[in-house]
């Protein structure tokens, strides 16, 4: 698979944890796609799309802390790193770029 390559759930997710900072594991991944944009997902998918993002090196993760409510387990936490930072400004300056090419009368009608 082409590392620089960014698939469309990747980059929801890889949003949702910029989005997250320090509160982005799963279950809150899954909960901001849902609340942010209307979207259902399932945990599985979204742990398989972040340890493929952390493959890439767009996110590394880390344990945090046990909690009472969790019964006692961890969360994994995930962060975005400055390669994954890196990729998220260069797909959005290509999806400007793209926007860009749309012939005026089309784009007001989108609007």
């Amino acid at each position: 698979m082409n590392k620089e390559y960014l698939g469309e759930f990747e980059e929801l997710v890889l949003t949702m944890v910029g989005i997250l900072q320090d509160d982005a594991y799963g279950n809150a991944i899954v909960n901001e796609i849902k609340d942010r944009v209307g979207r259902e997902s399932n945990l599985s998918a979204v742990h398989v799309t972040l340890y493929r993002l952390e493959d890439k090196g767009y996110v590394k993760s880390y344990m945090g802390g046990a909690t009472n409510a969790r019964g006692g387990r961890r969360k994994r936490i995930f962060q975005v790193t400055n390669a994954g930072l890196a990729m998220l400004l260069a797909r959005k300056e290509q999806q400007v770029e793209l926007w860009k090419l749309i012939p005026r009368l089309n784009y007001d009608l989108m609007i």
